[in-house]
């Protein structure tokens, strides 16, 4: 059962299925972001054990909230988890949740088309503030990304570069599903580029959060976005996507893709670099009570960073008489001119740099 604070008059058709993940019945509590149309959905789960023949000896109840915003949603999740937890001990008292949608009502347009964007840009600067919300540590999407580097381990640079080329990524992973739906938002994090006019012209890295089978004919038209499933079935449906990430295995049937897979040397020094100055900044924050740096910032400012300086190598190449591609350009981008070659050609081609040449052995001096 579902309980919803939002207008009256907006289509719930299939928000049940988005709302309650595919196998959540095995689950005592999980939490799920998803998209409905134009907004970003939030509901909280819970399913406790009754003495009821008529309920099959078991009480499911979901409640969620949409907003035109992920980035805001967490924000309620204290309130969800309460209110599901009330509706699960007295069903029907519905009090909390007609005051909370009655102080809410204006804040959602009536009508929500055209208001999803891509990972915003500046998701990461609000993200920098977030030593002011001790909360979002635990429930809000910008508080995961040090755990969701440390679960990849070096596969994060594989991910990295899927990213940045606005490939179509799906992550499955069996219920609770909540922390999943982190790893989509960490995904997005990967591709902020802050340089103005990068990107226009390349499909948007669209965040859809959990998805099921009934979002197979919208990820159907979909040129690139990033989600996560809890069903199976979606491996079998090869066209709908990419990348499948199956827990830390990250693969593909796109022959293209396949050699970006492999670690380069130079993702291999990133990545060192990425958890030797983790340690560094542990190990200020435990000396000195450093609060104004913090994991999160770190780890977002550096792939920022990293994408900025890729795309300013690539325009300041481009302004050049003979626009080419030489081992020192491609080594100033921290790239790896062999290693790299692949994702270098395939980045040229997504964002529009055909009029760069690349040295045919850009390894060699």
């Amino acid at each position: 059962m579902l309980e919803w604070c939002l207008p009256g008059d907006m289509n719930l058709e299939g928000v049940e299925f988005k709302a309650m993940a595919s196998g959540s019945h095995r689950v005592s509590s999980d939490f799920i972001y998803f998209r409905k149309g134009g907004y970003f959905g939030l509901a909280c789960f819970a399913n406790m054990a009754v003495d009821s023949v008529v309920e099959r000896g078991a009480r499911m109840k979901s409640v969620g909230i949409l907003s035109t915003s992920y980035t805001l949603l967490y924000r309620y999740m204290s309130f969800l988890e309460h209110q599901v937890r009330l509706q699960l001990k007295t069903p029907g008292q519905y009090s909390p949740l007609e005051a909370f949608f009655e102080d809410k009502r204006s804040v959602l347009p009536p009508d929500g088309e055209s208001v999803v964007t891509a990972c915003p840009g500046s998701a990461w600067g609000a993200a920098l503030n977030h030593c002011m919300h001790p909360e979002m540590k635990i429930t809000h999407p910008a508080g995961c990304m040090s755990q969701f580097i440390q679960f990849f381990g070096e596969q994060i640079m594989v991910l990295w570069k899927l990213a940045l080329l606005r490939r179509r990524i799906l992550i499955f992973s069996p219920p609770p599903v909540g922390v999943v739906c982190y790893r989509v938002y960490c995904c997005c994090c990967l591709a902020n580029v802050s340089i103005p006019g990068v990107g226009v012209a390349v499909p948007e890295f669209r965040p859809f959060f959990y998805v099921n089978v009934a979002d197979i004919d919208t990820l159907d038209t979909e040129l690139s976005y990033v989600a996560c499933t809890t069903e199976k079935i979606f491996e079998e449906k090869r066209d709908l996507y990419d990348v499948y990430v199956d827990n830390q295995n990250v693969r593909t049937t796109r022959e293209s893709l396949k050699p970006l897979l492999r670690l380069s040397a130079a993702d291999r020094e990133k990545y060192r670099k990425l958890t030797e100055q983790r340690q560094m900044l542990l190990y200020s924050q435990e000396e000195n009570g450093d609060c104004v740096s913090s994991e999160e910032d770190h780890f977002i400012l550096f792939f920022l960073e990293q994408n900025n300086r890729i795309f300013q190598t690539l325009s300041e190449v481009a302004g050049r008489p003979e626009p080419i591609l030489t081992q020192e350009s491609v080594r100033a981008m921290g790239l790896d001119p062999h290693g790299d070659r692949l994702f270098l050609l395939h980045l040229l081609e997504t964002y529009g740099y055909d009029s760069l040449l690349v040295t045919e052995h850009p390894c060699c001096s």
